[in-house]
């Protein structure tokens, strides 16, 4: 017999889903506002969002501009390793300028995105840091000339 993995989108309820798509509206809405929509009280609400964000279903945070509080170049960086991924994963979690880490397969083992002041700090993360890391054997750059589309309100599809 053969198990079916279950995710935790397929755990979500219709009103959970309606109540992750009311907080990515407006981060700011009251649980009482949510719950007029949804047809539940406002400690309902309260609970489910509680649960939501303990079980790491979502977040509710605020989304900043980068380039109005000064952070100029962003970019994408490639990295191919020579040792364990996961290892390297963490070390670069752990930098400041670093927003972005994930596994992938293909050309690169590794992506990250980068948020720094200028092309400077850039050029500094790329020698000083990333590309002194143990298992590192060589990186490539992607300098953002323009960001076209970023959004986090596909969470209930």
């Amino acid at each position: 017999m053969s198990r079916v993995a279950r995710t935790k989108s397929s755990q979500l309820d219709e009103v959970s889903k309606a109540i992750i798509e009311q907080l990515q509206l407006d981060g700011r809405k009251s649980y009482a506002e949510i719950g007029k929509v949804v047809g539940l009280s406002e400690a309902a609400i309260r609970q489910r969002v509680q649960k939501l964000t303990e079980s790491g279903v979502m977040q509710v945070v605020a989304v900043t501009d980068p380039m109005q509080l000064g952070f100029y170049r962003q970019a994408m960086i490639g990295i191919r390793s020579g040792g364990d991924t996961r290892e390297l994963a963490e070390k670069l979690s752990a930098m400041a300028e670093v927003d972005y880490v994930v596994l992938t397969a293909g050309s690169f083992d590794i992506l990250v995105e980068v948020i720094c002041e200028n092309d400077d700090q850039l050029i500094s993360l790329l020698n000083s840091k990333i590309r002194l890391l143990p298992g590192v054997t060589s990186t490539e750059t992607f300098v953002y000339l323009k960001l076209h589309k970023q959004f986090y309100n596909w969470g209930t599809r």
